[in-house]
C-alpha cells in the first residue's frame, strides 16, 4: 500500500470500535504506510487499552462514541462477538453513510446491516499472525459494498498480510477453522514438538529453537515451491527411514483424521457463534 493511496487530510477518516490486539494490528500497518495518528479515531472503553494505543501508537482513544464518528468514511468493528450488537447503538446514527469492516468472529452481515441500517459491509477473519504483518485474513464482500469498497479494505488490511476474498459468507467458518484458528494448532504442535525434544534429552531452550526453525523453514519452502505439501513430504520420507518410521506412527494413530475432526468442530462453532450472537 503506497502512501498515495491513503487520505491526505490530518482530520479522522477511519474509526475502529474496540482498540484491542486485532485493531492495534491494523492501525500499526496504517500508521507504517504513512497515516498520522490524527486521522484515526479509536472508541475504547477500556482505560488500560486506550494508555496501551497512546503508548505504542500515539493514538488518543475515546471511551465512549460521539459525533467525531462523521467524519470517518470506514468504520473498523474490532469488538467481541457477544457485545457487538450492543455496541452498534451509540454508533450507528454518526456512521450511516461509512463503509464497516468487522473483524468480529462469527457476526454475521445480516446482522450488522440490520443493527447499523446500511449495506455497505464487509466481513474478516483475520489471525493473530497480523501483529507482525504476517496474517492470513478471509474476506466477503455484502452486495452493497462496491468495487472501490472492496479495494480500500485491500489496501487498509495490506500492512497485516495476506487477504483473500470468498464468494459466500458461510465460507468465512472454513476460514475461520482453518486461518483464524490455525495459528493455535501451530503453536499446539511446536508445544509437542518441543516437549518431545526435551524428552530425548535436548536442552528445552534448544527443543524449541529447532521446532521453531523446521516449522518457519518448512512454512516457507512449501510457500515457495510450486509443489504440493504432499509431494514435498515424500521427497523427504525415505521408506524404511527415521521420517518413515514418524509417519507411520501418526497415521497409526489417525491424526490426520483426528486433526481434520477437531477443525470442523471449530468450523461448527463459528456458525453456532453466528447463530447465537448475530440474532
Amino acid at each position: 500500500m503506497s502512501s498515495s493511496t491513503l487520505p491526505s487530510s490530518d482530520s479522522p477518516t477511519i474509526a475502529f470500535i474496540g482498540g484491542g490486539n486485532m485493531a492495534s494490528a491494523i492501525a500499526g500497518g496504517l500508521l507504517s504506510h504513512g497515516l498520522t495518528p490524527r486521522q484515526l479515531l479509536v472508541v475504547e472503553p477500556f482505560a488500560a487499552t486506550r494508555e496501551a494505543l497512546k503508548a505504542g501508537h500515539g493514538i488518543d482513544a475515546l471511551p465512549a462514541a460521539d459525533e467525531r464518528l462523521a467524519a470517518a468514511s470506514l468504520v473498523i468493528w474490532a469488538v467481541k462477538p457477544q457485545v457487538f450488537a450492543e455496541a452498534t447503538q451509540p454508533v450507528a446514527p454518526f456512521t450511516r453513510q461509512a463503509l464497516h469492516l468487522s473483524v468480529a468472529a462469527g457476526i454475521p452481515t445480516d446482522a450488522i446491516a440490520r443493527w447499523l441500517g446500511t449495506e455497505r459491509i464487509v466481513r474478516a477473519m483475520p489471525n493473530t499472525p497480523a501483529l507482525v504483518g504476517l496474517g492470513m485474513t478471509g474476506l466477503f464482500a455484502r452486495a452493497g459494498a462496491q468495487a472501490d469498497d472492496r479495494r480500500q479494505v485491500e489496501r487498509v488490511l495490506a500492512g497485516t498480510g495476506q487477504t483473500l476474498w470468498v464468494t459466500e459468507e458461510t465460507q468465512l467458518d472454513a476460514v475461520t477453522a482453518l486461518s483464524g484458528s490455525g495459528p493455535a494448532y501451530v503453536f499446539y504442535f511446536l508445544e509437542a514438538m518441543a516437549q518431545a525434544g526435551q524428552d530425548m534429552g535436548l536442552p528445552a531452550e534448544q527443543a524449541l529453537q529447532l521446532a521453531l526453525g523446521t516449522f518457519v523453514g518448512a512454512a516457507t519452502l512449501a510457500q515457495r515451491s510450486p509443489e504440493a505439501p504432499a509431494t514435498l513430504r515424500e521427497r523427504v520420507t525415505s521408506k524404511g527411514g527415521t521420517t518413515f518410521a514418524a509417519l507411520e506412527s501418526l497415521r497409526g494413530s489417525q491424526v490426520a483424521e483426528h486433526f481434520i475432526t477437531a477443525m470442523k468442530a471449530a468450523q461448527a462453532r463459528s456458525a453456532e457463534l453466528g447463530a447465537e450472537f448475530g440474532r
